[in-house]
């Protein structure tokens, strides 16, 4: 029965991988909020925790930022992994937008076994980052550069110039933000949350460029992230 389970959700990570969005559960408040509400926690272990502090003058430069309070991954011959979390960006004057919904998954082949929970946390550096994600579907490595974030004391937080890299990727697992690549993932729009969490029907655009859309049980995120940077 395990088995079975684990290969049927495997195979929804394997669509999302492929670029074919498979069809939501129904969206539910509460569990939208829950996603805010853990992306706030993420990004504020990102930014506090001592393996990383380059993260605030990152934070200073970034276009766009995309938190995954949790990522699943799965491997029973093929491993999967997936997860739902929000993207924000940075208007001229520095302020924050409001969260738009977004899910990422990957698929990998070979003989493996095991299982992991992680988050990650995506600083999006330049604008063709931000506006590839933001107008489309993507897959990172392909339609747009994604390259670890530089962890450790002393570690400079070298621009994207030096690295070529669209996105600054880390992952926390066993406690600790370590960088990741996430080579693979596809990223991909949750239309049914942000209808759900904004109570009508709202484009990422609209929410993270035309700032249309607002809820106020997303400002202690926006406070968090503006708080890093």
């Amino acid at each position: 029965m395990f088995k079975r389970t684990l290969a049927m959700a495997l195979a929804g990570m394997a669509f999302a991988a492929a670029g074919v969005v498979a069809p939501h559960a129904k969206a539910d408040y509460a569990e939208a909020k829950d996603i805010v509400d853990s992306s706030k926690i993420t990004i504020q272990r990102l930014i506090r925790s001592p393996e990383t502090p380059q993260v605030k003058s990152l934070l200073a430069r970034v276009k766009g930022v995309m938190i995954f309070p949790q990522i699943l991954k799965g491997a029973f011959f093929i491993g999967g992994e997936g997860g739902s979390g929000v993207m924000m960006s940075k208007y001229a004057n520095g302020a924050w937008s409001y969260p738009a919904f977004y899910t990422m998954g990957s698929v990998s082949f070979g003989l493996q076994i095991g299982g992991q929970s992680s988050e990650a946390v995506l600083l999006i550096m330049t604008q063709r980052g931000l506006d590839s994600i933001i107008n489309d579907q993507v897959k990172l490595g392909a339609d747009i550069s994604a390259a670890a974030g530089p962890v450790g004391i002393g570690t400079e937080a070298s621009t994207t110039t030096a690295t070529g890299a669209d996105i600054y990727v880390y992952s926390l697992n066993k406690g600790l933000f370590i960088g990741a690549a996430l080579e693979g993932a596809v990223i991909a729009k949750r239309k049914d949350w942000n209808q759900v969490f904004y109570k009508g029907t709202y484009t990422p655009t609209q929410i993270l460029r035309e700032n249309r859309a607002s809820n106020p049980d997303a400002d202690p995120l926006r406070a968090a992230v503006e708080a890093g940077a």
